[in-house]
């Protein structure tokens, strides 16, 4: 069984990260989505929240897990036993970030490998923070997140 770790804050997941969760499902049994504690960032929602929604969102899509993790990548890695790393990248400015935290991880083990998947073209462009800008200014988010992210968001 191949398991894939998905990290991200998915604050709030949005439709880019549900297409990039069903990439990753076509390769791998397992796909465990490790909702992580980002103390740079300040979140909209809880972790109990961006975990409900996570699963409510991925569950028409099947061996997806959900699961909080705080602390290193590379120690949640091993603990799942997991076979590989997935990071979604839209631009060119994804990957040298991304690039450079595939690098660090494979240094902590070097049996941590990174697969870099791009949504489709249609999600390109989303962020968290594009959906929750528009979202407060009262835009129609209703192509970039799940109806379960837009009530949550109305809320």
């Amino acid at each position: 069984m191949k398991t894939a770790i998905y990290p991200g804050s998915f604050d709030p997941i949005h439709n880019g990260h549900l297409d990039v969760i069903g990439r990753a499902a076509k390769l791998c049994d397992r796909v465990v989505v490790a909702v992580a504690v980002n103390h740079a960032k300040t979140s909209l929602f809880s972790m109990e929240e961006r975990v409900a929604l996570i699963r409510a969102a991925s569950a028409h899509i099947p061996g997806v897990e959900v699961k909080a993790f705080e602390g290193l990548l590379v120690d949640f890695f091993r603990a799942e036993r997991a076979d590989a790393v997935i990071r979604g990248l839209r631009a060119v400015s994804d990957f040298e970030y991304e690039f450079q935290m595939a690098l660090v991880n494979r240094s902590l083990d070097e049996d941590l490998e990174t697969l870099f998947l791009m949504p489709s073209q249609k999600h390109i462009y989303l962020s968290s923070r594009i959906v929750k800008e528009v979202a407060a200014l009262g835009g129609d988010i209703e192509r970039f997140v799940p109806e379960v992210v837009r009530e949550a968001l109305r809320k």
